[in-house]
């Protein structure tokens, strides 16, 4: 059996912002730990994701206990203006397919 370790790719068509956004989309109680792990970055940069799309009103959390759950708000517009016509919504049925 082999242990294979696959190439992390150099670069990806998706921010880090929109991994973080749509793995939330998916599991609104994720730990920041596993959301660091499935993006394939730190646990801070996720914080700081987190903080940044909450500013922006992409998120918003509460507190269940000793964990957050987040609620993804997809009705808001992408931000880049090539894309800005279509919603988060969007993007998350387009990956989630």
């Amino acid at each position: 059996m082999s242990t294979r370790k696959i190439a992390t790719p150099s670069w990806t068509f998706l921010t880090n912002h929109a991994h973080v956004l749509l793995c939330l989309a998916k599991n609104p109680s994720e730990r920041i730990r596993d959301l660091a792990d499935e993006v394939g970055i730190t646990e801070r940069a996720v914080q700081r994701i987190i903080v940044e799309l909450e500013a922006d009103g992409y998120l918003e959390h509460r507190r269940d206990g000793r964990r957050n759950v987040y609620k993804v708000f997809s009705r808001k517009p992408l931000r880049h203006s090539i894309e800005k016509h279509r919603k988060v919504q969007d993007l998350i049925r387009l990956i989630n397919k």
